[in-house]
């Protein structure tokens, strides 16, 4: 059942980069929390960290490991930059992918995978001074799918998140790890039935919802891309926005890729003639987290097709020849941006789809 999902999953992990950061992924054992279901706990901080800084929780695909989304995601990179930590769970799985199926990790301190990750993030506030007001996820494939679970489950504890080719809230309920009616795109609900489901998660909560950007291919087979639109009904309702987007951005981070923004909290990007294997955007997601560009604030978007540009430390790029910046696109199938990178960083080729700036 799962070996065209793993070797899609092998590709994903080839396509999301390659990681050149100062310092090394170390494990945090002992008794750190709850942690029923054996996740590991792994993290990344980068030297000369401030006091109170971010936290960024980096999760996972099926068959990878927190050492493989350590070195094939530019967090780690960007943190040695911009000076947050990056924890990276481990899932417990045989097959490297993560609980986002049973009823006891759909629900607030429940059990499962997910208060793993909870209790990880608790421990690093209480431990290592990590500011409670700025803690963010994402993920990627069934790391995705953990991130809308913890969207649900644990809205207290993050403030924003940024899932990469996942599914809505509890679409893979049930007693299978793997559920094929949501994966195929089988599973149809009106807004407020997603909504409902993602309340529920936490009965009872009043409080502020994490800000939530979702991200997929429109070729997507792994996980039907038929899951987007559910997805969007699903945050739009928890958020309180129209259907509509109000705005929408073509071209935006990438060309063919279409941003729709539904208001301050949430917004999704979905990629034209991408499959599964989507590449991380990491600094959109940094931005869209607050943690470069406009702080604390929700990215400021205008009407009407534009095209948004990550901020980074390096040139501004765009299609006329001149240098692309550092971890941008820079080739592949169908790219028409820069082909070239601004100094010292060269083009890499990581697959045919898509080469980067490093």
């Amino acid at each position: 059942m799962f070996s065209s999902l793993s070797k899609t999953l092998l590709v994903l992990a080839a396509a999301l980069g390659v990681n050149a950061a100062q310092s090394t992924l170390q494990q945090q054992t002992g008794n750190w929390g709850s942690n029923p279901t054996g996740v590991g706990f792994y993290y990344y901080k980068p030297p000369n960290l401030p006091v109170n800084p971010a936290l960024i929780v980096a999760i996972h695909y099926c068959t990878g490991t927190a050492q493989a989304y350590f070195t094939g995601t530019n967090y780690a990179n960007l943190a040695d930059t911009y000076k947050y930590i990056v924890i990276y769970p481990d899932a417990p799985d045989s097959g490297g992918c993560w609980d986002v199926h049973t009823t006891a990790t759909l629900t607030h301190n429940g059990g499962g995978d997910s208060i793993a990750i909870a209790n990880m993030v608790r421990y690093a506030i209480s431990n290592w001074g990590v500011d409670s007001g700025r803690v963010f996820m994402t993920g990627t494939s069934s790391g995705a799918m953990m991130t809308n679970v913890l969207a649900g489950a644990y809205p207290d504890l993050f403030q924003a998140g940024a899932a990469f080719a996942g599914v809505p809230y509890g679409c893979f309920a049930g007693p299978d790890m793997w559920n094929t009616p949501c994966a195929t795109g089988q599973i149809t609900k009106t807004a407020q039935q997603w909504g409902d489901q993602a309340r529920s998660g936490y009965p009872g909560y009043t409080g502020a919802r994490p800000k939530l950007q979702i991200w997929q291919g429109t070729l997507d087979t792994t996980l039907n891309y038929h899951n987007f639109a559910e997805g969007v009904k699903q945050w739009t309702n928890v958020f309180g926005y129209s259907g509509t987007a109000s705005q929408v951005q073509q071209n935006s981070p990438l060309s063919g890729w279409t941003r729709s923004i539904y208001g301050p909290n949430f917004q999704a990007i979905s990629a034209a003639g991408v499959d599964h294997n989507i590449p991380v955007q990491a600094n959109d997601v940094l931005n869209w987290f607050g943690i470069t560009g406009g702080g604390s604030n929700p990215p400021t978007t205008t009407t009407g097709p534009t095209t948004t540009v990550p901020p980074t430390t390096s040139p501004t790029t765009t299609s006329n020849g001149a240098a692309q910046t550092q971890w941008g696109q820079c080739g592949g199938i169908g790219w028409t941006g820069p082909t070239t990178c601004a100094a010292p960083y060269t083009c890499h080729a990581l697959n045919s789809y898509y080469s980067q700036c490093y």
